[in-house]
């Protein structure tokens, strides 16, 4: 999988004090709060298992499974609902895991959550349309094409522990 890559960006180190210091920051703005984690498969699988063991406050966690990608590199603006939350979200603080942003908020919003917050381990601005706060950013990465650490290419490439930018060649 290496030989794939053009460089590696995010080292599994720098990811690490990352994640530690949005469990601060989380457990700094939540305290004598609970939260529910919603994590959005299966990219953040590995930075909610990470999350988790640095947070201090008291919190539950559920999952979704979104997808907007398919096998392609790009969005097809559509995001369809695979796997819903298994409780109702009324009244609670929520803090989202993951990168599809701009219809995930919203549809918490419509669920009567008590807050929507939303934590990334990698924000990618210049790729947004729609201009959405994110609450909690591990890094500001630049357009290319990353894997690892949870992200995929076709499924692979998720179990890489750093971020890494794929060749070109290997999704042209």
């Amino acid at each position: 999988m290496h030989k794939d890559l053009e460089k590696i960006l995010i080292t599994e180190e720098q990811i690490k004090e990352a994640v530690r210091r949005l469990a601060e920051e989380i457990d700094r703005d939540y305290e004598g709060s609970e939260i529910l984690f919603v994590g959005l498969l299966k990219g953040s699988v590995q930075i909610m298992a990470d999350l988790l063991k640095n947070i201090k406050t008291k919190c539950k966690v559920d999952f979704m499974c979104v997808s907007s990608y398919g096998n392609g590199t790009v969005s097809s603006g559509r995001v369809n609902i695979i796997k819903d939350l298994s409780e109702p979200i009324d009244g609670l603080n929520v803090i989202i895991v993951e990168d599809i942003i701009d219809f995930i908020g919203k549809y918490f919003a419509a669920k009567n959550a008590k807050s929507v917050r939303i934590c990334t381990l990698l924000n990618k601005p210049s790729r947004r349309e729609v201009e959405i706060d994110v609450d909690y950013i591990g890094f500001d990465v630049p357009d290319e094409f990353v894997v690892g650490y949870g992200l995929d290419y076709r499924e692979y490439y998720r179990n890489l522990p750093y971020i890494g930018v794929l060749k070109p060649e290997i999704y042209a």
